[in-house]
């Protein structure tokens, strides 16, 4: 028959093996958060770059730029309304859509540069 120390003893641990449990999945919400944070942010850095970029070209149509800062304040927007409150996976998918969006934008840049290029601009 366990007695009370060896009863108290397991209790004590359980309840550190749980802490730390929980300790661990908030820090990794909260790492999750920050790098779709930090992705934002290279990512609205970019388009502004991108937009001085192009401003002095005639589109004549979709402006990939434009819409790019439309979706990037809307992922801001969904941040700031649910992003406290987001698991790591979804924060992750978050992530990779901006990663994606923005070789979108360096791939559009890169046909630009070709384009000035083959003009003598």
């Amino acid at each position: 028959m366990p007695t009370i120390p060896s009863l108290l003893l397991s209790a004590v641990l359980a309840a550190a093996i749980v802490g730390l449990w929980q300790w661990h999945r908030a820090r990794r919400r909260r790492q999750a958060y920050a790098r779709v944070l930090d992705a934002a942010d290279a990512f609205e850095a970019r388009l502004r770059l991108a937009r001085r970029q192009i401003d002095s070209l005639d589109q004549g149509g979709a402006d990939p730029v434009r819409d790019a800062l439309q979706e990037m304040l809307r992922q801001r927007l969904w941040l700031q309304q649910h992003g406290a409150g987001a698991n790591v996976a979804t924060l992750d998918t978050l992530r990779d859509s901006i990663v994606a969006a923005q070789a979108k934008i360096d791939r559009h840049l890169a046909q630009l540069a070709e384009a000035r290029a083959a003009a003598g601009i």
